[in-house]
């Protein structure tokens, strides 16, 4: 059901994908399965890498930077509302343990992590092979590369242990709603009650 050497050659396929396609591959986030949840959680993610982006350009115009910021709001809340769908498509096919001791964090969060951790070394590893750049930063970004891919590693360790635990009942996890505020117009004063000019 959950295996994290699985998502994590799945999230490095894509990205590489995503990156020649230019983003336009299309998830359908509402398919049955887990690895479809991963793979849109993904894609949120890359989309939101790339704006992210957008905003950091030097001179870019205010209004764009508005745009950016709006879009980035969407995007990341559908990123956390697709990690708190896999968790819950998870918790629908278990019967964990309540006496179990309860982790600090889900596999959704852990493997929201894993995808961020894909981008990181998919735009390191950019650096440590362009061309233009001298050998000194090709170096530094080589080093990284190893790193991240080091700390990944570590993380799909974690996940795939954690999710033995949780099948053998020794340990379990909930269900944490991200209950975001940014974009709630009943919650954010910097949005109710305010009209435009």
């Amino acid at each position: 059901m959950l295996d994290a050497l699985l998502i994590t050659r799945m999230q490095d396929e894509m990205t590489l994908t995503l990156h020649v396609a230019e983003g336009a591959l299309g998830v359908e986030a509402n398919a049955d399965g887990l690895m479809m949840l991963v793979m849109a959680q993904h894609q949120a993610n890359f989309d939101l890498w790339h704006e992210e982006d957008k905003a950091r350009v030097p001179g870019v115009p205010d209004a764009e930077i508005v745009r950016v910021k709006r879009a980035i709001d969407r995007l990341n809340q559908r990123r956390n509302d697709l990690v708190e769908e896999m968790d819950g498509w998870l918790m629908e096919r278990l019967q964990q343990s309540v006496e179990a001791p309860l982790h600090s964090e889900t596999p959704g969060l852990m493997i929201d992590r894993l995808s961020i951790l894909a981008l990181k070394i998919y735009h390191t590893q950019e650096e440590a092979y362009r061309a233009s750049a001298t050998e000194e930063h090709r170096a530094r970004n080589g080093a990284r590369v190893a790193l991240l891919a080091e700390q990944r590693g570590d993380l799909a360790g974690c996940l795939d242990s954690l999710w033995a635990q949780v099948l053998e009942g020794s340990r379990r996890f909930k269900l944490y709603r991200q209950l975001k505020m940014y974009n709630d117009p009943e919650l954010n004063p910097a949005i109710y009650g305010r009209t435009l000019i």
